[in-house]
């Protein structure tokens, strides 16, 4: 089964960045380093805490302002904005004043006041010339008010840049492409961390974080008790409470920071939240103190179906194992994930309680998928956080909250941790590195990598070092997570290729898979069939009748979704999906195909091992629909039938060379066909098809006819062994054609007469075929008429008539006397009428 590894774009700023590295790097070079330590950085974009950053803003002068001859409203200015001749600007703000120093837009500037944008130009309005825009607020993109103009200071120097006198900030962002592992990499510390690792091997960087100590504790009027009533759930917690804060928006900086990586500002206590989580990769919350009934926050797990009412204002009925954050009386708080909307921090809350905690992986990600909720804060604790950040973050936060919000800190620091975690110990070998690596990496630099990683040296002799590995680095755990930790430093582009070349005998098993597979697929591409690849996880409904589950069907628990909570037991309803895709794209003459596994489970099967209920097979569909071909001059298309789908199952098994091993067993037993037959070599189902019900379609509102073919492929492989396709020279005498009219009970099969042919004359019949079938009043009722042809060919001789006459007289005989038929002609093919 294949696994498919989730990557997380996550936003890094250059300039917050720089706040704990000291360089200068430019960003093209660090966004290189950070690609090559595996920190891949798919985009570096431009960010600008104004949109369009006032280019072409400036500051001017209203030297006059008189009233528009012909609008009341308008007024006609001239502004000095340092050029060599003042600009002529309508304007009709009711502010607007003589000596006023205002923003100025001249012409060819863009501006954009919320989503949209719009560029100044020459024009006259109301008969007067316009070379220009004094700007409000709302206009440059600084704020809501539209009452009027902007005055600024008197002091503001005309001609000057509006970006220098508002401080507008430039920065790059990183997009940067996390796999899951790497969660010690998910904020601008942790990347800061890895390129200062990087750059104390190539020249050297220094690497710091803000202090946080001392940490005063101003009193202890609102204390808060914590206990962890469910241990399994919850490493670490940590709180502490500020009161007497002033809740309001957080300054520029802080707004500019969280715009700058995506996030919207809500306010200054929530943006601190946020920021640290940026910045050091702990997640917060914060809860408005008052609403903690009994002043104890208590970390437990609800009974099964308790309601809880989230910030989103969904109602949410929860799990018995979904860990809560509560106090005395209700939850307040999903743990880790989402708060709850009556404990949240609104611009009314006075008094805060800050949460730093280390939650388990599984239970916040069963509560996560089961919830359909992802927040920042769960997608790092889902990966893992490091327990032993817990108390710096708190600390940090409390810090910018009572600077920037007031307060003070009114409780001790509360740190429930019942089982400290202690760093992994890794023992490893010199040897073993350079054996993994392929270059002997000299001693003194693989230490220097380490600790400039944060892995502690406990003790190294010359042939062997014991590490401890940091507890934030939750995806080292043995020998091989070293070395790659090593390599990405050191630089995997720093080994070189050797010019030995080494070979070993390698042995594919017969069959070979792939290249049977490759042989099938670029058969149906080269006859207009396009490969499709559906995801093995899908919808509930597609194997439910009457409301009841289908017992046979792999259900996903926690899946990401409902619409992707059954493993596929078919490749049909993929293939369904993707042909009302492109029907209601207006493509609707299709010829698709499919491989992969299915899956399926066996309730009767009793084991001690669960596992043995479960298999997986390889299957190969085929899909067509519409007309068979483009419109054209010359012809009209046909339209796909079942005949159709028919025709390509036998060109697959004649390509393999597998159409003489099988044979029809009978109609198809799946009900998700109309009708249908299926191939089989014995007792093992080689392939089904057929028309698929309307019942079905009408599950994808498919109104036109579908035919499709399953191949048990894995049946299908084990018939190729020991087959080939070999080559026969063109016989050297010809062949015969005689054909043969007879009427037929309606219960008679084309397959009874073929394999009847072929039971009396098996050295001389090379081929038997169905030219014409008549069903209708001109015979007699429940009969039908049949006209076969057969091919006779002995490739030592030429035939002659006699040995002719005593094939076709044998095989007439056989059909007379074990099928009933009644032979009413027997004539040369030439001669059809």
């Amino acid at each position: 089964m294949q696994v498919r590894c989730n990557i997380f774009g996550m936003k890094i700023s250059y300039n917050w960045l720089r706040q704990y590295i000291d360089t200068n790097l430019p960003p093209q070079e660090i966004s290189t380093i950070l690609t090559n330590i595996g920190l891949e950085v798919q985009g570096v974009e431009p960010f600008e805490s104004v949109k369009g950053g006032l280019n072409g803003v400036v500051i001017g002068k209203v030297l006059t302002c008189e009233k528009h001859p012909d609008a009341d409203k308008l007024s006609l200015t001239t502004v000095d904005i340092g050029t060599a001749e003042p600009l002529h600007i309508v304007c009709g703000a009711p502010n607007v004043k003589a000596g006023q120093k205002v923003p100025v837009a001249a012409v060819g500037t863009t501006l954009y006041p919320g989503e949209e944008s719009f560029t100044i130009k020459k024009t006259k309005i109301r008969g007067q010339l316009s070379e220009g825009m004094i700007c409000a607020e709302d206009e440059l993109g600084l704020g809501r008010d539209h009452s009027g103009i902007m005055v600024l200071d008197p002091v503001a120097l005309v001609g000057a840049p509006a970006s220098d006198y508002f401080n507008i900030q430039s920065d790059i962002i990183f997009e940067i492409d996390l796999t899951p592992n790497r969660i010690d990499g998910a904020s601008h510390y942790g990347v800061a961390r890895d390129l200062a690792a990087y750059l104390r091997q190539n020249g050297g960087a220094s690497l710091s974080l803000p202090a946080v100590d001392p940490f005063p504790i101003d009193n202890n009027d609102y204390p808060v008790d914590i206990e962890i009533a469910e241990p399994a759930g919850c490493r670490r917690y940590t709180g502490i409470t500020l009161s007497g804060i002033d809740v309001k928006e957080s300054p520029d900086w802080l707004k500019t920071r969280l715009r700058s990586i995506g996030l919207t500002p809500i306010n200054n206590v929530v943006d601190v939240t946020n920021f640290v989580l940026h910045e050091i990769g702990q997640p917060l919350h914060a809860f408005d103190a008052d609403r903690i009934t009994g002043r104890k926050v208590i970390v437990r797990t609800r009974p099964e179906g308790t309601r809880f009412m989230t910030l989103d204002e969904k109602e949410r009925e929860l799990l018995g194992k979904d860990l809560m954050i509560c106090n005395r009386g209700e939850p307040m708080c999903i743990a880790g994930i989402f708060g709850g909307i009556t404990s949240g921090v609104t611009m009314q809350t006075r008094n805060v309680f800050l949460e730093s905690a280390c939650f388990d992986p599984v239970y916040i990600r069963k509560t996560a998928r089961h919830h359909q909720l992802s927040t920042d804060a769960s997608f790092r604790f889902e990966r893992g956080s490091d327990p032993n950040i817990t108390v710096w973050a708190l600390k940090r936060a409390a810090g910018l909250i009572k600077e920037i919000a007031g307060g003070t800190t009114s409780s001790e620091i509360v740190d429930i941790y019942p089982e400290p975690v202690a760093p992994c110990p890794v023992e490893i070998s010199f040897e073993y590195i350079t054996g993994l690596i392929g270059k002997e990496i000299p001693a003194d630099t693989i230490r220097s990598i380490l600790e400039s990683l944060d892995f502690r040296v406990v003790e190294k002799t010359g042939s062997a070092m014991k590490l401890e590995v940091p507890t934030y680095r939750v995806d080292v755990r043995g020998r091989a997570d070293v070395v790659e930790e090593i390599l990405r430093i050191y630089g995997f582009n720093n080994v070189e290729i050797s010019e030995q070349v080494h070979s070993t005998l390698s042995y594919t098993p017969k069959p070979d898979k792939e290249r049977i597979l490759n042989q099938v697929s670029d058969l149906l591409s080269a006859g207009g069939f396009y490969e499709i690849k559906a995801n093995s996880l899908t919808r509930q409904a597609y194997y439910q009748q009457e409301g009841q589950d289908d017992p046979e069907a792999v259900k996903i628990y926690n899946p990401l979704s409902q619409d992707l909570s059954r493993m596929r037991k078919t490749l049909l309803y993929g293939g369904l999906e993707s042909i009302a895709y492109n029907i209601n794209r207006k493509n609707p003459d299709l010829k698709l195909y499919e491989s992969g596994y299915v899956y399926k489970v066996d309730p009767s099967v009793q084991s001690d091992n669960p596992l043995d209920k479960y298999s997986e097979s390889y299957r190969f569909g085929l899909f067509i629909t519409g007309k068979t071909g483009a419109e054209n001059w010359l012809e009209k298309p046909g339209v796909s039938s079942f005949y159709s789908i028919k025709a390509y199952i036998e060109l697959v098994l004649k390509r393999l060379g597998l159409l003489d091993k099988v044979s029809f067993t009978g109609p198809v037993r799946n009900d998700a066909y109309a009708e249908g037959l299926f191939y089989a070599s014995g007792k093992d189902p080689i392939v089904e098809f057929g028309k698929v019900s309307d019942r079905i379609l009408k599950q994808f509102d498919i109104s036109q006819d579908v035919f499709a073919a399953e191949f048990n492929w894995d049946h299908v492989l084990q018939l190729c062994a020991g087959t080939g396709i070999t080559y026969r020279p063109l016989p050297r005498y010809p062949a015969v054609q005689r054909d043969l009219s007879m009427m037929l009970d309606r219960s008679v099969t084309y397959e009874q007469l073929r394999e009847l042919a072929f039971k009396s004359e098996n050295r001389l019949l090379k081929q038997v075929s169905l030219f014409d079938v008549y069903e209708g009043d001109k015979i007699e009722k429940g009969k039908k008429s049949y006209a076969l042809s057969f091919t006779l060919l002995d490739e030592e001789k030429t035939l002659t008539d006699k040995q002719i006459e005593r094939v076709m007289e044998r095989i007439a005989s056989a059909f007379e006397k074990e099928l009933g038929a009644v032979i009413r002609r027997q004539k040369a093919a030439g001669s059809r009428q």
